[in-house]
């Protein structure tokens, strides 16, 4: 195990080094700049603002000195848009609210979306099925920037039981996490009942029916730990897309989380800002998706770390 987690996380210097690179020179090829959407200013004034931030430098050492800052000092660079942060102090501020909106979000797709395909997989071809099939159908074509503005028409504008934006009471979080989590929810419930369906036809579960045990113990002692190892591998690109699907709740819901600032700072120019949340993601994910291979192997020991 130690092998393989010491070979994927060396796999993963050049990918992000690549990632970086890439977003590097792509953000600063986009037309206009940091400065462009300021009011006038003269040009003395704007090559005073582009040497304070080194944007004279010729490209390429811009980008050494990038590199360098990023890899010996762990400094992101001073933010264009807000002049007096720099873009480590804003992620640090931003960043601990798109986790709880990205955790909230991960608690809701599994608490429902097991429910739904344990009950579609046990009652096979029944009422239940079809209609738990039918309600995950639609979770997976309904997109979260239709899905968000229609819980908000009807549970925040028509019954007033929540807050159309913001994030300040406990209230606030709920409908942002279920718009992000029902969307996911519907993927896990279709890999849970297609996982225990081909779990419940397996000989071990006839001998443990055989055997006295309760249907209960059935399902939830000996089906579930094999019929989620599908979830488990869906997990790595729905927490990516928990993450990244975050930068469109925060826009609706005007939460004041990093993808919110991601948009932003695209819009801006920002260029350290972008670079910054695109280097945090970016490393958060293949994080995340090396611990979901590890609890994979662990649950299942046919497989091995290869």
């Amino acid at each position: 195990m130690f092998r393989f987690i010491a070979r994927r996380l060396l796999q993963i210097i050049p990918v992000l080094w690549v990632i970086v690179t890439a977003t590097f020179f792509m953000i600063r090829f986009v037309p206009g700049g940091p400065f462009t959407a300021e009011k006038a200013v003269t040009p003395e004034i704007l090559r005073n603002l582009e040497a304070h931030y080194g944007l004279d430098k010729p490209l390429y050492q811009q980008y050494f000195d990038y590199m360098g800052n990023l890899l010996f000092h762990g400094d992101l660079g001073p933010s264009f848009k807000y002049a007096s942060r720099t873009v480590n102090e804003i992620i640090a501020d931003k960043l601990p609210v798109s986790i709880e909106l990205g955790a909230i979000s991960l608690g809701i797709a599994l608490f429902f979306g097991l429910i739904l395909g344990v009950i579609a997989a046990v009652k096979r071809n029944s009422f239940f099925d079809y209609l738990a099939s039918s309600v995950a159908m639609i979770g997976i074509c309904v997109p979260t920037f239709v899905l968000g503005p229609l819980l908000v028409l009807f549970f925040a504008i028509h019954l007033g039981w929540f807050n159309a934006s913001g994030w300040y009471t406990n209230i606030d979080r709920v409908l942002p996490s279920a718009t992000l989590g029902m969307v996911y929810a519907a993927y896990v419930a279709r890999l849970t009942r297609g996982g225990m369906l081909e779990v419940l036809n397996q000989d071990y579960i006839r001998t443990a029916r055989a055997k006295g045990a309760s249907e209960f113990r059935v399902i939830f002692r000996h089906a579930l730990s094999g019929g989620i190892l599908p979830v488990i591998s869906f997990l790595g690109p729905a927490i990516a897309g928990i993450l990244t699907g975050s930068f469109v709740i925060e826009t609706i819901f005007q939460i004041p989380g990093l993808g919110r600032e991601f948009v932003n700072s695209a819009f801006n120019r920002d260029y350290t800002l972008v670079l910054g949340t695109v280097i945090l993601y970016a490393s958060l994910i293949v994080i995340l998706n090396l611990i979901v291979d590890v609890v994979q192997v662990w649950l299942n020991p046919k497989l091995k770390f290869e």
